[in-house]
């Protein structure tokens, strides 16, 4: 008499015995997320190499009522790509997913698979002299994927779109094994509901998804890089709406940055000089194909008016990637120095300083002697509002205090018709603050969709809702 084998065992015979990791140490990698925040266990880590595979491992997984949590680059700020802690998940890395399937320079198309990495897809896009303009941080290591599924922002939102404008087609494995195939690079398709934007943002809930066509842009002839020093968050504000006035399209990237951000980088992060005098709040701008004599003759005029205290201009790529480093190294510094209450909120652009100054003042009555790490996207509204104790060693006590933090910054955030996410997603992190601000019709109709597609609760289950 045959003895029916294993999940661990049909997985293996889908995807061959090496890639279905079952060892502790194996596994460790795939069981804690990126900041350290969440730990869970799991059956196994299973790594299929195709999107038949993908099917066949969602199949068997629902045969055996074995939840799923899909995992890409395990870049994930909230939690969304870690397990939670009863040991009867599979992970499913998406990692052997990484083939570029083709490049349409004529169409402005590249067609990719979930899990090649967004430093690949951009590298691809740059050598058929193209533009992928996602740009992320964490780009040498976060997958197509994941990205898909958080519809990730990053930098450059103010002039190309987040992930979700990006893309025009999916290929998804849905939650009973079929694959949809909607993979086309199409600018204009209008036969009923566009069903990729179910996907994008869902967070690995809805189903899997394996592969994209994303847009492509013509690759910038020339690009300007500056650093500026202002006032504060309104300064900010008028000074983005003057080089948007001006530069319009040409305006690429537009972030602030505070001076207590600026301080953990240039703490945390060897080789990192301030490179203006020190200020209590920065911008870094980028122009895109606009010619360097307009920027510094629009900067001359911000200077002359007040409107900007101190500016460098990058002369040579090095300089720029320098500059760009101080912004890009700021979550890492704040992860060497400790842990910290994080938030990836969205205002209104002309509501940023009301913010600010409400939560900020708010937070100091409630806890004095906070440190307020702030910086973002101000040119799509979005901030990164991040807090701890100056004291590394004081900050376990001070992260007990979560709760009534993230009420503070998100009731904030709600008086101003913002947004507690903004391109992070919602994970485990912020699943029960999602109850608090979105409208019963909006929970109601986000579990429809769930019941319809998932009526299991075997995708990612504990994320979203």
């Amino acid at each position: 008499m045959t003895s029916t084998p294993s999940l661990s065992e049909r997985l293996a015979g889908i995807v061959g015995a090496p890639h279905v990791l079952t060892a502790p140490a194996d596994l460790a990698p795939y069981l804690t997320d990126w900041r350290g925040r969440y730990r869970g266990q799991a059956l196994c880590v299973v790594r299929p190499g195709n999107s038949a595979e993908v099917a066949a491992v969602v199949t068997a997984c629902s045969d055996a009522g074995a939840p799923i949590v899909p995992q890409g680059g395990n870049t994930s700020l909230c939690g969304a790509a870690t397990p939670d802690g009863e040991g009867g998940a599979v992970v499913l890395s998406l990692g052997r997913l990484n083939r570029i399937v083709a490049v349409d320079p004529q169409n402005n198309t590249i067609s990719v698979e979930a899990g090649c990495t967004l430093a690949a897809v951009q590298a691809a896009a740059r050598a058929a002299d193209r533009l992928f303009p996602l740009a992320l941080a964490s780009e040498g290591s976060c997958q197509i994927g994941g990205n898909l599924s958080t519809n990730a922002g990053g930098v450059q939102v103010l002039r190309y779109g987040n992930t979700r404008e990006l893309t025009l087609g999916l290929e998804v494995v849905l939650p009973n094994g079929e694959i949809w195939d909607g993979r086309r690079g199409l600018r204009k398709d209008n036969t009923g509901y566009d069903l990729k934007q179910l996907f994008i943002g869902a967070e690995g809930t809805l189903g899997i998804i394996t592969g994209a066509v994303l847009k492509l842009f013509p690759l910038p002839k020339t690009q300007t890089t500056c650093w500026l020093n202002v006032a504060s968050p309104a300064a900010a504000v008028d000074l983005l709406n003057s080089a948007k006035s001006v530069f319009d399209a040409q305006l690429t990237a537009f972030e602030l940055v505070s001076e207590a951000s600026l301080a953990l980088v240039l703490k945390n992060i060897p080789d990192t000089l301030p490179p203006t005098a020190r200020s209590p709040w920065y911008i870094l701008a980028e122009f895109s194909d606009a010619a360097p004599a307009a920027v510094e003759h629009w900067l001359a005029r911000r200077l002359e008016a007040g409107a900007v205290g101190d500016a460098v201009i990058a002369h040579s790529e090095t300089q720029a990637k320098k500059l760009w480093a101080l912004r890009e190294n700021i979550s890492e510094a704040q992860k060497i120095e400790g842990i910290s209450i994080k938030h990836d909120v969205a205002v209104p652009v002309s509501a940023i300083p009301a913010f600010l100054e409400r939560a900020d003042a708010a937070l100091e009555r409630a806890f004095p002697g906070i440190r307020i790490v702030a910086f973002g996207h101000v040119g799509d509204g979005n901030l990164h509002y991040n807090l701890s104790r100056p004291d590394a060693q004081e900050n376990a006590a001070f992260i007990a205090s979560q709760p009534e933090v993230n009420c503070v910054v998100h009731d904030a955030v709600h008086a101003l018709n913002g947004s507690i996410s903004a391109e992070h997603g919602i994970g485990q992190l912020k699943r029960e603050e999602l109850l608090r601000y979105k409208s019963p019709v909006e929970i109601a109709l986000m579990r429809s969709l769930k019941q319809a597609l998932d009526p299991r609760g075997l995708m990612n289950p504990g994320k979203i809702v």
